[in-house]
């Protein structure tokens, strides 16, 4: 049923990858008010690229809370099963821009990689999405009915999102969510990640006097925010990786024997590899469990930045009156974002020394998912995903976060399949982001055949 879809995709391959040019270039950096216009331009590039060159002549910017999201829906028949694509246009800041080798919002091509912002998060893979709705458009047509959702602000928060689909569960009923905005294990190794982590993100602030002192007439009589912060991030968490925070491990749901196999099994093949691409030489935490397991289905701790005092050249004898940090904590399958936050705040105001107040502010958080290994939809998507190479699909759970996910299993009730396509050294958030262009196309065919099997 899709063989005209597949060639009419190969035909257009040269076509595809301007169309994907043209949506990098624009930097919509959600993250940086300077640049929410470049997100609406974003917006109005996709709606405008569904109606004109996709075939959904409804497509539609719609207004967020913060920035804008673009949907569009095409209901071939209401009794079909009806398939929500997701996927955002947004991208992450540049910083530091001197470690760049090209420039950042010029897709430049270096062997068979993309180099550019956004280009594989989630530019790239998005856009394959799409591009399989137009390949199957222009020749066999759709059957079944397919939902539309790309959002603006995904990594600042999601929070237009969020008020959407919490809003609007009639508009966006489905049975199953398509996401292309995961990683693969390894080159020619097709990947789904069935399970994701939540988070919590907070930021703490440690207040001391009114204003900075000076270190000669107050050392020693002063508290330090700066010192107390250090303090109780210290007390946070452990050097053997454990999380100092009470009620948190109990609330995690426990892997079975076979999952903990897999992924004792993953940390030996996969270990290496993931060394070798962050430049490490091991990896620390709870030893007590396998690599695989610290990294997708164990809660984590991290410290983000800490900004506070004088940190110009020269030297500046104060005693600062603030300090402030930027800290997440990874959420496993059990645990809830609200709850851990709650949890969280009372252990630093608990923390606190004397002389020193503490602020825990909520930033962002999203909730943890799982999808069980024999759900029928997956089946289906292995089978579709994997034709496309000569390794079998490798089922793994993320370390990652995609908050929206969790928000479509819990709204609508709708498993989402999330076939990945970003390899280890993608330099995802990182200077010099790239796409291996070759899994564009094969994205592009892998969706084809994955929305042809369950139109069947």
């Amino acid at each position: 049923m899709s063989d005209k879809a597949l060639a009419y995709a190969a035909g257009k391959q040269a076509q595809h990858l301007e169309h994907l040019k043209e949506l990098i270039r624009i930097p919509s950096i959600s993250g940086m008010s300077v640049h929410h216009p470049d997100v609406r331009r974003a917006a109005e590039w996709l709606a405008n690229h569904l109606k004109t060159t996709i075939g959904f002549g409804n497509a539609r910017v719609v207004e967020g809370v913060a920035l804008p999201l673009v949907y569009a829906e095409r209901i071939i028949d209401p009794k079909k099963p009806t398939v929500l694509v997701y996927g955002h246009f947004d991208v992450q800041p540049i910083d530091p821009i001197e470690l760049w080798n090209t420039a950042p919002f010029e897709p430049t091509l270096v062997g068979d990689s993309l180099y550019a912002r956004g280009a594989v998060d989630d530019k790239g893979p998005m856009l394959a999405a799409l591009k399989a709705l137009e390949s199957l458009l222009a020749t066999d047509g759709l059957h079944l009915n397919i939902k539309i959702l790309l959002e603006g602000e995904e990594e600042s928060g999601s929070e237009s999102i969020s008020a959407y689909v919490s809003t609007h569960p009639a508009e966006l009923a489905c049975d199953y969510v398509l996401i292309l905005d995961t990683g693969m294990v390894d080159k020619d190794i097709p990947t789904i990640t069935h399970s994701l982590r939540g988070m919590t993100y907070v930021e703490i602030t440690a207040h001391g006097a009114k204003g900075d002192l000076h270190s000669g007439g107050y050392g020693g009589i002063a508290p330090n925010p700066l010192q107390a912060l250090a303090w109780v991030l210290a007390d946070l968490k452990g050097r053997d990786g454990h999380i100092n925070l009470p009620g948190l491990y109990e609330m995690l749901r426990p892997l079975t024997p076979t999952d903990k196999a897999i992924l004792d099994r993953q940390s030996v093949e996969r270990g290496p590899a993931m060394l070798a691409a962050a430049g490490l030489q091991s990896f620390p935490g709870e030893q007590q469990y396998s690599a695989m397991e610290r990294m997708t289905s164990r809660p984590t701790l991290e410290v983000h930045g800490i900004i506070g005092g004088f940190i110009g050249e020269g030297s500046k004898t104060v005693i600062p009156a603030e300090a402030k940090a930027k800290v997440s904590l990874r959420l496993a399958p059990g645990q809830e974002s609200v709850k851990v936050y709650e949890l969280l705040k009372k252990r630093v105001l608990a923390l606190a020394p004397d002389g020193v107040t503490m602020d825990v502010v909520w930033l962002n958080g999203g909730e943890p998912l799982l999808l069980p290994l024999d759900a029928p939809v997956l089946q289906i998507a292995a089978q579709a995903y994997g034709a496309e190479f000569s390794a079998p699909v490798e089922f793994v759970r993320g370390g990652g976060s995609i908050p929206v996910a969790a928000l479509f299993d819990t709204k609508l009730h709708a498993p989402s399949v999330m076939l990945g396509f970003g390899l280890a050294d993608d330099n995802v958030h990182a200077p010099n982001e790239k796409f291996h262009l070759p899994y564009y196309y094969t994205a592009i065919r892998s969706c084809i055949r994955f929305l042809s099997k369950l139109g069947a």
